[in-house]
């Protein structure tokens, strides 16, 4: 068994797809609509943003919505990519648990991501 997909709820898949899409530089598959959105690249992992009504966004660190599920993802410089992803829109909450080892942000749709130091 491979893993292949991870799908996020949100209430706009192209706009979460547009966010994912410019911070990781994954290509937008030809097919992705209003509906269903994802972002990959050939014989590699997809990242998917399925449309769901009502949707309510994590809460994190509140378990009021629990996150449920994040991402974590590799990067060069921790301060630099921080702030390169929150111009892109990413919150950043205040709640951080190791700020000098990882960081936790949130994208436009609030699912909490981290981002760790390589």
């Amino acid at each position: 068994m491979k893993l292949s997909a991870i799908t996020l709820d949100c209430a706009d898949p192209l706009a979460l797809a547009s966010f994912y899409q410019r911070a990781t530089g994954l290509g937008l598959h030809p097919k992705s609509n209003a509906d269903f959105a994802s972002l990959g690249s050939e014989g590699g992992l997809s990242l998917g943003f399925q449309r769901v009504d009502g949707y309510r966004a994590p809460s994190w660190p509140d378990p009021g919505v629990p996150q449920q599920l994040h991402c974590c993802f590799s990067v060069a410089d921790l301060d630099e990519d921080e702030a390169r992803l929150v111009r892109l829109g990413a919150g950043r909450p205040e709640h951080q648990p190791n700020a000098g080892r990882w960081r936790v942000l949130t994208d436009p749709a609030g699912h909490p991501f981290c981002i760790v130091g390589g």
